[in-house]
């Protein structure tokens, strides 16, 4: 389905160049929820803005069902099913959740079909249907109501990028509950993540660890997992502490 080949990023810092990605090269299978890993500044959400069309790699190559999409912009991978969603998700003063899922369908559904989709990512559609996507809103709502309307697109490959951030613990539970319901769905689509969260690296299929720019290991999550529990549960310890100060 995907395969990036050799992808550098490199960033003039005024005094020379700064190598961000290192000849990163994995692949994604169908079918597949795959979550990426590491320590904070490592490149992981470079690696998914990179895929998402958001920026563009110094060198190498990205191919998405036998396409070069390398040189293709945001809206064109759009095009091509592949799905973006922000650490923060957007708010949009004026526009209805109802409105929200309809743009995202890229068609006219039903309220119906809009409150199957809310109802997907644990909120009450009733609730929801017609509010406003705006700051009333908290962050594990507006989260899962950019779930919702990746549901309503239907795309082939779901990016999330750190969903876990600024949510409280409840939201987070329930954000867990909806990646379980997401990857025991999947038909012929690929959900990727850049977590640290023991709790989503648990849900993957396969687990790709980037450190420094570069890939560190990759594999089935058996392998992976076992090695990293201890790590990921230090990292998040360290952010939640780095967050109370």
């Amino acid at each position: 389905m995907l395969e990036l080949k050799n992808i550098r990023y490199d960033v003039d810092d005024g005094d020379g160049q700064i190598d961000i990605l290192k000849d990163v090269s994995f692949t994604i299978r169908k079918n597949r929820f795959v979550v990426i890993t590491g320590p904070n500044g490592g490149g992981k959400s470079t690696i998914a803005k990179i895929i998402a069309g958001v920026k563009t790699p110094t060198a190498g190559s990205i191919t998405f069902n036998g396409e070069d999409i390398t040189a293709l912009n945001i809206t064109e991978r759009a095009n091509r099913g592949i799905s973006y969603a922000l650490q923060q998700p957007v708010t949009f003063k004026g526009l209805q959740v109802v409105d929200l899922l309809r743009i995202a369908a890229g068609k006219e559904i039903t309220i119906a079909q809009s409150c199957e989709y809310l109802s997907r990512v644990g909120l009450c559609a009733r609730d929801y249907i017609n509010r406003e996507v705006n700051s009333s809103l908290s962050g594990g709502e507006l989260k899962r109501i950019e779930i919702a309307t990746i549901l309503a697109r239907g795309t082939m490959l779901s990016i999330f990028d750190e969903p876990e951030a600024g949510i409280d613990l409840w939201s987070f539970q329930n954000l867990i509950h909806v990646f379980e319901e997401m990857r025991s769905s999947i038909e012929n689509s690929s959900i990727l993540i850049i977590s640290h969260q023991e709790r989503i690296l648990q849900i993957a299929d396969d687990i790709i660890v980037v450190a420094d720019g570069s890939i560190s290991q990759q594999g089935p999550r058996d392998e992976i997992l076992p090695g990293l529990i201890g790590t990921s549960s230090a990292v998040a310890s360290c952010d939640r502490l780095q967050e109370r100060r």
